[in-house]
């Protein structure tokens, strides 16, 4: 059953995939930041032209534009920002950039306090969503998600921000009695792929790793381990 299920997810992405014409200005600026070899998921090219089509996106001086998933300035459901920008990740490295990172991540996403969601390519070659916390704020580093549905379930269930993992284990709403969810989102991503939208982040995310900790079974973090300084 669980196959099929996939195979149903499968065709109804490539129906909707089919009915992009064109490249939206999110998908270009985020394919001119990717390391070569790797591809932009099509769940995600679907979620940037959903972004595009209902204005969802402000476009800076410098000509960049940033999608989200309400209007800019109205606050329900997630809050993030979708932008591609490779400078982002190199703050936490020394003046040697590290060329496998560099081959192996790209970040499309701020989520929270500034924290980056990037796409990584595993030692399987398969293409994750993790996330690495701003070390200020949020210290989550981990994946996120092992494919981009279920990143966009992850989003849809409406934490206001998901860099903070003493949050994934209850329901948005039960620590926020204020909580709106973003109705008009999850609509969208239970009508695309054809999901269901989980209750809690402890669905999706397997090992929410901090800086803080000295192990974990999470492949992201043991990973970044020996990239970056400050999780020797």
């Amino acid at each position: 059953m669980a196959g099929a299920g996939h195979e149903v997810i499968a065709e109804t992405v490539m129906h909707n995939y089919k009915k992009i014409e064109m490249q939206n200005r999110l998908y270009s600026q985020l394919e001119n930041a990717l390391p070569n070899g790797m591809v932009i998921p099509l769940e995600l090219k679907l979620l940037y032209e959903w972004i595009e089509a209902n204005g969802f996106y402000v476009d800076n001086d410098n000509g960049t534009r940033i999608g989200f998933l309400c209007r800019f300035k109205e606050f329900f459901g997630t809050s993030i920002d979708f932008e591609a920008q490779e400078k982002d990740v190199w703050y936490w490295f020394d003046e040697n950039k590290d060329a496998e990172f560099r081959s192996r991540f790209c970040s499309f996403a701020r989520s929270g306090d500034g924290s980056i969601c990037g796409l990584w390519k595993s030692d399987n070659d398969e293409i994750k969503v993790v996330h690495i916390g701003s070390g200020s704020g949020s210290t989550l580093v981990c994946v996120l998600a092992d494919n981009m549905i279920d990143f966009i379930k992850f989003l849809a269930i409406g934490y206001e921000e998901i860099c903070w993992e003493e949050d994934f284990a209850n329901p948005p709403n039960e620590k926020n009695p204020d909580f709106k969810p973003n109705v008009i989102f999850q609509e969208w991503v239970k009508d695309t792929f054809n999901v269901e939208i989980p209750k809690t982040a402890l669905e999706i995310v397997k090992y929410p790793a901090t800086m803080e900790d000295e192990s974990s079974e999470d492949d992201f973090f043991n990973w970044c381990k020996s990239k970056f300084s400050f999780l020797e």
